[in-house]
C-alpha cells in the first residue's frame, strides 16, 4: 500500500511561517523525487518545490523562491516544506507527491505516480 501523508496546514497571517510535513509508506518509500504541488481555489494545481533523493537536486518555482524551502530526511521517509514570508495568494491545498523513479520533468504533474490528500494552508492579510 502507497501512502503519502501530509501535516502542518493550517491558518496564518501574513507573513508568517508554517512547516510542512508528508510522510511516506509503502512503494512510495525512498522514491528518487519528492515534490509539493498547491492548488488555490479556481485554479490549477502547481507546481511548487522539487528535491532529489540525494538533496543535491532542488528546483522551485519563481512565486517561491527565496521564501519557500523543500527538504527531505530520507530515514524517516519524510519530506518538508518549509514556508516563510506567506502571502494572501500562497493560500490553497498543498499536496505531496512521490517519483520512485525521479523523471526529469520534476514540475509536471505527470510525472509523479503518488499522490497525498492534501493540507489546507490559509494565509490572511
Amino acid at each position: 500500500q502507497v501512502r503519502l501523508v501530509e501535516s502542518g496546514g493550517g491558518v496564518v497571517q501574513a507573513g508568517g511561517s508554517l512547516r510542512l510535513s508528508c510522510a511516506a509508506s509503502g512503494r512510495a518509500v525512498g522514491s528518487e523525487a519528492m515534490a509539493w504541488f498547491r492548488q488555490a481555489p479556481g485554479k490549477e494545481r502547481e507546481f511548487v518545490a522539487a528535491i532529489r533523493r540525494s538533496g543535491g537536486n532542488i528546483y522551485y518555482a519563481d512565486s517561491v523562491k527565496g521564501r519557500f524551502s523543500i527538504s527531505r530526511d530520507n530515514a524517516k521517509n519524510t519530506v518538508y516544506l518549509q514556508m516563510n514570508s506567506l502571502k494572501p495568494e500562497d493560500t490553497a491545498v498543498y499536496y505531496c507527491a512521490a517519483d520512485p523513479s525521479g523523471s526529469y520533468y520534476y514540475s509536471v504533474q505527470g510525472a509523479y505516480d503518488f499522490w497525498g490528500q492534501g493540507t489546507q494552508v490559509t494565509v490572511s492579510s
